[in-house]
């Protein structure tokens, strides 16, 4: 089975992704067979013109049936020159063989491009991209490319994954495991970790398995430098049975001090008791004195 893109198998005019589709081309191959001069030579280069475009469909499927738009009308264009080129100049020879020329000289075109395209733009052999990550972080895969949307059929990203360190080895298909399917080209890895890192994988298939497109990537996680962290200081414990120490109070300890509390306080309040009988003593003998002053006061005041 052979990579298809929209209409190099089957042609869909209004996508115009093949050399033979293109509207262009067919209606300057008809207005070249309605040239010649009889109906039998019309005939003749209608059987030519048909013969090409099976021979251009051949050297698309040869090429893994793939062209994007540019390459497409690069070709195009390329071949719509050569073809005026023809019509110009005068023609001694057969007119069937000169058709099988110019025919013959657009498939090296289109498979000129074809070449050039799949070397740059494909990418089907070897598609590596490193990628570098910090610890915690983040990284985007993404193997997208323009002409994928012009596959025909349903298609989907397989994302894979085989761990150790990217490039170290030569990774067998065993060597990895599958991590998602999806409809989407791109995936986000979040929170990075160091083990995470390795050789991550993304093909495009179709419902049978069939790859169009296969892209690595090649992740490092650079580990996150290390923190210095001050040392909490702890007091060493206590010697096992230091009776001695002023930080355990023995009941031997407690005893006296809740003596001595108790003690001063009674004396205390002993004291305390005593001020305040002589402060009232003291007020009351005040009191009496001033009473006989007045007594006397008011004696004299009367004689």
């Amino acid at each position: 089975m052979l990579l298809m893109l929209v209409s190099l198998l089957h042609c869909v005019p209004a996508a115009k992704a093949c050399l033979q589709c293109d509207r262009r081309i067919r209606l300057l191959h008809e207005d070249f067979i309605l040239s010649a001069p009889t109906v039998d030579d019309q005939i003749e280069l209608k059987m030519i013109c048909d013969q090409a475009y099976v021979t251009y469909k051949e050297t698309s499927q040869e090429r893994k049936g793939v062209i994007d738009p540019t390459t497409l009308y690069r070709a195009r264009t390329d071949y719509q020159s050569e073809f005026d080129r023809f019509l110009k100049t005068k023609h001694t020879g057969s007119v069937t063989y000169e058709a099988i020329q110019i025919m013959e000289k657009g498939r090296k075109i289109l498979e000129k491009h074809l070449n050039t395209f799949i070397g740059d733009g494909l990418c089907p052999n070897k598609c590596e991209y490193p990628v570098l990550a910090e610890e915690g972080g983040q990284a985007l895969l993404n193997c997208f490319l323009s002409w994928h949307r012009l596959l025909l059929g349903k298609t989907e990203y397989h994302y894979s994954w085989a761990p150790g360190e990217p490039g170290a080895k030569k990774l067998n298909e065993s060597d990895f495991r599958a991590l998602v399917v999806t409809d989407d080209s791109s995936v986000v890895l979040n929170q990075l970790h160091v083990d995470e890192q390795g050789t991550y994988r993304c093909s495009l298939q179709n419902r049978n398995g069939f790859v169009f497109y296969r892209a690595t990537f090649l992740l490092t996680v650079a580990p996150v430098p290390d923190q210095t962290h001050r040392p909490v200081i702890t007091l060493p414990p206590l010697p096992h049975g230091d009776d001695q120490s002023p930080f355990q109070p023995t009941e031997a300890l407690l005893v006296p001090v809740i003596a001595m509390v108790t003690a001063l306080s009674l004396a205390a309040s002993v004291g305390i008791t005593a001020v305040l009988g002589l402060v009232i003593s003291q007020m009351r003998a005040a009191g009496e004195l001033s009473r006989r002053r007045k007594g006397r006061r008011a004696e004299q005041n009367t004689v």
